[in-house]
């Protein structure tokens, strides 16, 4: 072998082990102190009639990664219909025993919807925010619970007794704020921007039901400064 060339390779090997192997071998987003974050509901956390960027759970999380939050793209555990019983044996399904830097629950719409027990709601809620607190790993401070909108107040409900159904989805939240706040979790009220539907037809998807990405972007306006507030 000529000289020149032992000299060159020798050269290429010492710089090589001289490069710290962790800049080479991680990205930004493979940092340890990247966030995961599960989103457990129902229609509303699926975002029924919108598109997957348009669901209120991947909105936030991108709206945290314009500020500077590592934040994966969420894990949602949802289904449309879904009572806090149904969320319970989806969870349970889902088997999975990862632990994650956020949480949100928003649960109730379809007990109310479904005429059922407050009561049972009540005990069936509270097994749920056990488990939210679970996989934040026991952190309460990286947990959070948003409000049953009001689904009365969309076109779908206009043939029913909307004070009727605003009157109950008042008292599932009610129960729903007392049982998070015993907790000391953070419960955020979207129920005052759903109601604003009546007025304007833009936050309403077009199955006359569910909120449109509009509306779903104002719940993100009022939630993203709360949410962040978790992660300082």
């Amino acid at each position: 072998m000529r000289r020149s060339n032992f000299i060159l390779i020798y050269i290429c090997l010492f710089w090589a082990s001289c490069t710290p192997k962790n800049k080479i071998a991680h990205s930004p987003l493979e940092a340890a102190n990247i966030i995961t974050y599960l989103a457990l509901g129902d229609s509303y956390t699926i975002g029924e009639r919108v598109a997957e960027e348009d669901r209120w759970p991947v909105q936030l999380a991108a709206q945290l990664r314009q500020k500077g939050h590592l934040v994966k793209t969420p894990k949602i555990i949802a289904k449309t219909g879904w009572t806090t019983d149904e969320l319970a044996a989806g969870i349970l399904a889902e088997n999975s025993t990862e632990k994650f830097g956020l949480v949100s629950l928003l649960i109730g719409v379809n007990n109310q919807y479904r005429g059922r027990d407050i009561e049972e709601f009540r005990v069936q809620y509270k097994e749920l925010l056990n488990t939210a607190v679970q996989y934040a790993d026991g952190n309460t401070d990286r947990v959070f619970v948003v409000s049953i909108p009001d689904w009365g107040a969309m076109p779908f409900a206009a043939d029913r007794d909307q004070l009727k159904i605003a009157k109950e989805i008042d008292v599932f939240n009610s129960v729903k704020k007392d049982e998070t706040e015993k907790l000391n979790i953070l419960f955020i009220d979207i129920t005052d921007i759903s109601r604003k539907a009546t007025k304007d037809l833009q936050l309403v998807a077009d199955d006359q039901l569910h909120p449109s990405e509009k509306m779903y972007k104002q719940w993100v306006d009022k939630i993203l400064p709360r949410a962040e507030g978790l992660l300082q």
